[in-house]
């Protein structure tokens, strides 16, 4: 499945256009901690979070994530989003909960 496929599959928002849409998501990770993450997320996953800043996309590109998944519609700023492009970081953004995106998130990727 790949980016795309995932946000269309769930009605996520994607905030930075064509950035990674067509990556394929291997797995799912969800924490806010970032120390977390770097010890447990898998490469080619996607990562389900709360965090808005910018160290997450430090966090994203060393672990090589295809895309930041953002519950709740929280809002995030321009600034965040134009760095996100640069770093060739996919951000999408959903109205769901983190724990409702994770487990649907799960069955997409289950399915195939």
């Amino acid at each position: 499945m790949t980016v795309r496929d995932l946000a269309a599959a769930l009605n996520l928002e994607v905030l930075t256009g064509g950035i990674n849409l067509d990556r394929q998501v291997i797995s799912g990770y969800t924490s806010d901690l970032l120390s977390d993450v770097i010890a447990n997320i898998d490469d080619d996953a996607v990562w389900i979070t709360i965090q808005r800043h910018v160290n997450i996309l430090g966090v994203a590109k060393l672990k090589d994530v295809a895309a930041i998944v953002i519950p709740r519609k929280l809002d995030l700023e321009e600034s965040f989003i134009e760095k996100a492009k640069d770093e060739g970081i996919a951000i999408l953004r959903g109205s769901r909960s983190a724990f409702e995106l994770s487990g649907l998130i799960y069955n997409q990727l289950m399915r195939g």
